[in-house]
This record gives structure tokens, C-alpha cells and sequence, in this order.
């Protein structure tokens, strides 16, 4: 599923810079990545979605060579392939609970906005919990309630790659458990990847395999 070799990145005018010599992930495969702030989790995220685009290194996502892709491209890639739960929620303003899971089908081309697309939606709500919050905004919601949105919205789509950036980090251990075993579930009954950063290491058991950032930069820097 994920391909990567030799892949650089540095922000222009910043020390920080990735490099990671290779990296593969299978098609099915759970893979949590775990290490200290500022070491690139979310960048590889970032990087992998085609959000970023990398230095150097070549850079593959379900047989999509994403350094070839232009921006329209990749973002038609991302629409179609790829569920993000971002760390912050971007989620949209002025649209409500409801519109925000739909929101992939606004901007996906290809993706048809039919029935059981809106009933797929009103079913992750409800399994989240948030069933009865449809109606409402981002702003009248806890932090809580907006992660659960953001992770609707990246299941709702059925996607082959579901990237996490810290998914469950303002949930309470009871709905953390819930969403865990819904997320994996979902991934299961479509075959599909997970690669999610996490600081909570009471998670990583239910991963099938763990990316160790400070690991790996140690190596990094004795090679």
C-alpha cells in the first residue's frame, strides 16, 4: 500500500528535516508510529496524503506514484483513496456536524453523494455517539465531539487508507475504546490500511506493528 524510499523533506528556513530511508506498509496492515514532538509523524501523514510534497525519494500510495501527481491530481487521489483524521479536526466552520462527515463527497470528484452514502453517515454518528449533535456546528461543539466528527468523515467514504494523527486524543477511555474497535473494524471490512500516530501507548497492542520516529532517527544519524 505505502512505498517510500529515500524521502526527504525540510521546511524552508527550519532545522527540522525528515529523511527516511524506506518504509513499507501492506496493503491490511495497522501501523501506529509513535516518538517525540517534532521528530515528522505528522509530516510523513502529511507527505503520504499528498498534502506535502517530498525533497527527494520516491513516494508510492496504492500503486500511485505521488511525486508525479500534480496538485488537482493528488487531490482527486487523497478524495478517493484516503480517510485523514487531522490532529486539529478541520472541520468546516459554517457547516454543521451532518455536512462536515459528508464533506468528501463535496470536493471528491467521482464520489456520488446518494443514500447510502448519507446513511453510512448517520450510522457512524450514531455508533460515535454524536447522533444527536447532527444539527450542530463546530463552534457550539466540545473537543470531544469535533474528533468524532473528524473521524466520521474519514470513514464515511470507505476509504483503502486511513491515516490518524492523534484520533483519539481528547476522548475519554470509554468512547476512546469505541472508536478504536469501530475504526479497525471498518479497516477490516474493507481491506483497508491504517497508519496512525499516537502518543498513547496503552493503544499500540492493537496494532499489528510500531514505527519507533526516535528509532529510527538514531539510525539516521549513525548511518
Amino acid at each position: 500500500m505505502i512505498h517510500a524510499r529515500d524521502l526527504t523533506f525540510a521546511y524552508p528556513r527550519a532545522s527540522f528535516s525528515l529523511n527516511i530511508p524506506e518504509l513499507e506498509v501492506a496493503k491490511g496492515e495497522r501501523v501506529g508510529i509513535i516518538g517525540p514532538s517534532g521528530t515528522g509523524k505528522t509530516t510523513l501523514l502529511n507527505l503520504v496524503a499528498g498534502l506535502m510534497q517530498p525533497a527527494s525519494g520516491s513516494l508510492t500510495v496504492a500503486e500511485h506514484d505521488l511525486t508525479a501527481l500534480d496538485d488537482a491530481a493528488r487531490r482527486r487521489f487523497r478524495a478517493a483513496q484516503i480517510g485523514f483524521i487531522f490532529q486539529n479536526f478541520a472541520l468546516v466552520d459554517y457547516l454543521n456536524a451532518f455536512e462536515n462527515i459528508l464533506y468528501p463527497y463535496r470536493v471528491g470528484l467521482g464520489l456520488s453523494l446518494d443514500r447510502d452514502a448519507r446513511d453510512r453517515a448517520q450510522m457512524l454518528a450514531e455508533t460515535c455517539g454524536i447522533g444527536h449533535r447532527l444539527k450542530s456546528h463546530p463552534n457550539a461543539m466540545s473537543g470531544g465531539e469535533q474528533q468524532r466528527v473528524a473521524i466520521c468523515r474519514a470513514l464515511v467514504t470507505q476509504p483503502g487508507l486511513i491515516l490518524a494523527d492523534e484520533a483519539t486524543g481528547n476522548l475519554d477511555p470509554e468512547t476512546k475504546e469505541i472508536i478504536l474497535n469501530l475504526l479497525f473494524a471498518r479497516a477490516a471490512d474493507h481491506g483497508a490500511t491504517v497508519l496512525a500516530v499516537t502518543h498513547d501507548h496503552d493503544l499500540l497492542p492493537r496494532f499489528d506493528r510500531v514505527i519507533d520516529f526516535a528509532t529510527l532517527r538514531q539510525k539516521e544519524q549513525t548511518s
